[in-house]
C-alpha cells in the first residue's frame, strides 16, 4: 500500500490553469491539532461533535499541507474530481468531523496533483508515521508549560524526528498545535524558514482531554 502511495506521488499530474499549478511544490507539513484547544477556541461554539465528551480526540489531523521553501499554494485550479460523502467521511476518525476533511481537500488537497482517495490515503500513512506522546493524554489538569516541552515530549517518542523538522504553535497563548515536515515521499525533513517559528510563550496553557 505505502509502495503504490508513492509511486502516486510521483506520477500524480498536475491542472494548469491561472494561479498556482497543482502538484508544484517541495514538501509537505502535518499539522496536528490539539482538540482540547480547539474546542475552547472555536469548536464548542459551533457544537462540533469532535468535542463531546469521550470523543477521546487528542492530537487530531488538522490537515497534509504542499508547502514551497517559501510559502505554500492553496486553493489550486484541478481537474481531479471532489470527494465523495463517503470519502470524507472515513476521516472524521483522525481529523474529527468529515467537514475538516473536505475543507482541506478543497483548500489544500487540490494542490497536491493527487486524486481526493490518493491524498486522503497519503495523510492518513502521514499521521500514522508520527508517534502522539500518550503522557499528554494522561494529564488530568491543565497546566502552564514552555511550547519546548510538548516538542520534547514529541522527539522522545519519535526518535526520527530532529528539532528542525517540527514546530509547535500557539493561539491565544495555548499550545494550539505540532506541525511536522516531511519530503513528497514522507520522509522526515528540515521545516523551511516560515514553518519553524515555534510558540515563544513561557507559559502557555494546556489542557486535558475531556
Amino acid at each position: 500500500m505505502k509502495r503504490l502511495i508513492l509511486a502516486l506521488l510521483f506520477a500524480a499530474g498536475t491542472a494548469h490553469a491561472d494561479g498556482e499549478p497543482a502538484g508544484e511544490f517541495d514538501y509537505y507539513v502535518m499539522s496536528l491539532s490539539w482538540t482540547p484547544t480547539w474546542c475552547l477556541l472555536e469548536g464548542d461554539e459551533r457544537a462540533s461533535p469532535q468535542c463531546d465528551d469521550g470523543q477521546d480526540f487528542g492530537f487530531a489531523l488538522h490537515g497534509l499541507w504542499p508547502q514551497y521553501e517559501d510559502g505554500w499554494p492553496a486553493y489550486c485550479p484541478t481537474v481531479m474530481r471532489a470527494p465523495s460523502r463517503g470519502m470524507t467521511g472515513e476521516m472524521a476518525d483522525i481529523m474529527g468531523t468529515s467537514g475538516l476533511a473536505w475543507h482541506q481537500w478543497r483548500k489544500h488537497g487540490v494542490c497536491t496533483g493527487l486524486e481526493a482517495p490518493d491524498y486522503y490515503a497519503l495523510s492518513r500513512l502521514a499521521y500514522e508515521s508520527v508517534q502522539r506522546p500518550d503522557i499528554l493524554r494522561r494529564l488530568d489538569t491543565e497546566v502552564r508549560v514552555p511550547a519546548s516541552v510538548i516538542e520534547e515530549a514529541f522527539l522522545e517518542v519519535n526518535p526520527q524526528l530532529d528539532p528542525d523538522m517540527l514546530t509547535v504553535t500557539c493561539r491565544a497563548n495555548r499550545i494550539q498545535e505540532v506541525r511536522v515536515c516531511f519530503t513528497r515521499a514522507l520522509e522526515p525533513r528540515v521545516c523551511g524558514a516560515d514553518v519553524i517559528r515555534d510558540c515563544r510563550s513561557p507559559d502557555a496553557l494546556f489542557s486535558p482531554m475531556r
